[in-house]
C-alpha cells in the first residue's frame, strides 16, 4: 500500500512489504539499501499519536543509512525531527555523531533525524521508532549531540517509566481512539523530553568538562546571571542555550531554589540598584542612569519591581540612603583661636 500523507492524523496502520523504502519514507527521507541476498517477507506499519508517529517494523536484515550530504541537502521539514529507536526483541546497530551503539531489546536511543545516521537491524526483530518534531521536544541541538547513539537501559528514572508505556503502545495502538492517541502523544513527549535531559546531564559536555550533578549546575547558572545582569537581553531562554539545556530542564533544576529564574534575574538587578543607590548616596547617578547599568529598559518598570522587592520606591530608598549617612557622619569638632 503506499504510504500516507506527511500530516499528522488519527492513529491508524499501514502494511507494506518494502520495508526499508517505507521506514525511510516515514521516518526521514532517505534512501533504502538493503543487504545482498535479498529481502524476505517483513511488514511495516504506521501509527499517528497527534504529531508523534510510531513505525513498527517486523523485519528480517534492514539497513536504513541517512548520509551527511543527504541530510546537508535536506532544506524542507520532513527530517527536522528526532526518533526514539525501541528494539522489542534482537539487536540493533545504530552510528550517529562519530559514535555507534548496540541497542538491545528493551534498550532506548536517540536519533537526530537532521544529521547523518546509520540503523542496521542484522536479525529478524521487531523494531519501534517513535518519531517526534524537533520543537516539541524542545531540545538545543548541541544537547541532542551528547544523546545521539547511547545504549540506554531502562532500570530507573525516567527511562523506568517510559519503557513500559512505549511497550504498550505498540500492542494496543489500533485501539486506541483518535482524542486519547493525541493526548498519549503528549505524554510520551514530555516523558522523552525529560529522559533527554537526565542523560544529558550525567554525559561529558562536547567542549568541557563533565556535568558534576544538578546542584553545581545550578550554582553555574547562578554566577552566569550575576555576570550578565547588565544584558537587558537576559532571559531564561538564553540563560538555558547558554548552558546547553532546554528551558524545561532549567525550570525544574530551579524549583528546588524556591524562585524562577526569571524571578531571580529580577530580584538580583533589584539587589545591586539598591545597593548601588546605598552606597554611593549623594554622589550616585540619577535613578535612570542606575537601573539602565543593572539591565532595566525604562524606569517605570525598575520602579514597580523595586517596590515589589523593597516596599518602597527607588526615590524613597536613596532619601534615606542620605539620611542616614547624614546622621551617622562625625560632627566637626571646633578649634580654639
Amino acid at each position: 500500500m503506499s504510504a500516507p500523507s506527511q500530516a499528522a492524523g488519527p492513529p491508524g496502520a499501514v502494511e507494506s512489504c518494502a520495508a526499508g523504502a517505507v521506514v525511510a519514507r516515514w521516518l526521514a527521507p532517505v534512501p533504502d539499501r538493503p543487504r545482498p541476498g535479498g529481502l524476505p517477507s517483513r511488514s511495516v506499519t504506521l501509527h499517528h499519536f497527534g504529531y508523534v508517529r510510531l513505525i513498527a517494523c517486523a523485519a528480517g536484515p534492514l539497513r536504513v543509512t541517512r548520509g551527511a550530504r543527504e541530510a546537508a541537502g535536506d532544506t524542507g521539514a520532513g527530517g527536522d525531527a528526532v526518533a526514539l529507536l525501541v528494539p522489542r526483541d534482537g539487536t540493533v546497530l545504530l552510528v550517529q555523531d562519530g559514535r555507534g551503539a548496540q541497542v538491545a531489546g528493551g534498550q532506548l536511543a536517540l536519533i537526530d533525524l537532521r544529521r547523518g545516521f546509520s540503523v542496521e537491524q542484522r536479525d529478524s526483530a521487531r523494531a519501534l521508532f517513535f518519531r517526534f518534531p524537533t520543537h516539541a521536544l524542545q531540545l538545543p541541538g548541541d544537547v541532542l549531540r551528547t544523546l545521539t547513539a547511547r545504549a540506554l537501559t531502562p532500570t530507573t528514572g525516567v527511562a523506568a517509566l517510559l519503557a513500559p508505556l512505549l511497550r504498550r503502545l505498540d500492542e494496543s495502538a489500533a485501539g486506541i481512539p483518535p482524542a486519547v492517541g493525541e493526548r498519549l502523544g503528549g505524554i510520551v513527549t514530555e516523558l522523552v523530553a525529560a529522559l533527554a535531559e537526565d542523560v544529558h546531564e550525567v554525559c561529558a559536555a562536547p567542549d568541557g568538562p563533565p556535568r558534576t550533578g544538578p546542584q553545581q549546575l545550578i550554582l553555574t547558572i547562578r554566577q552566569y546571571i550575576d555576570r550578565h545582569l547588565g544584558d537587558p537581553g537576559l532571559s531564561a531562554e538564553g540563560v538555558a542555550r547558554a548552558h546547553l539545556i532546554s528551558v524545561r530542564y532549567l525550570h525544574r533544576l530551579f524549583q528546588g531554589e524556591g524562585v524562577s529564574v526569571g524571578r531571580l534575574i529580577l530580584r538580583r538587578r533589584v539587589e545591586e540598584c539598591a545597593r548601588e543607590l546605598a552606597r554611593r548616596g549623594r554622589v550616585s547617578p540619577s535613578i535612570s542612569v542606575v537601573a539602565s547599568r543593572w539591565g532595566f529598559r525604562n524606569a517605570a518598570h525598575f520602579s514597580r519591581a523595586f517596590k515589589a522587592v523593597h516596599g518602597q520606591s527607588p526615590q524613597q530608598w536613596r532619601r534615606l540612603a542620605i539620611a542616614t549617612e547624614t546622621a551617622e557622619a562625625p560632627m566637626p569638632v571646633a578649634t580654639g583661636g
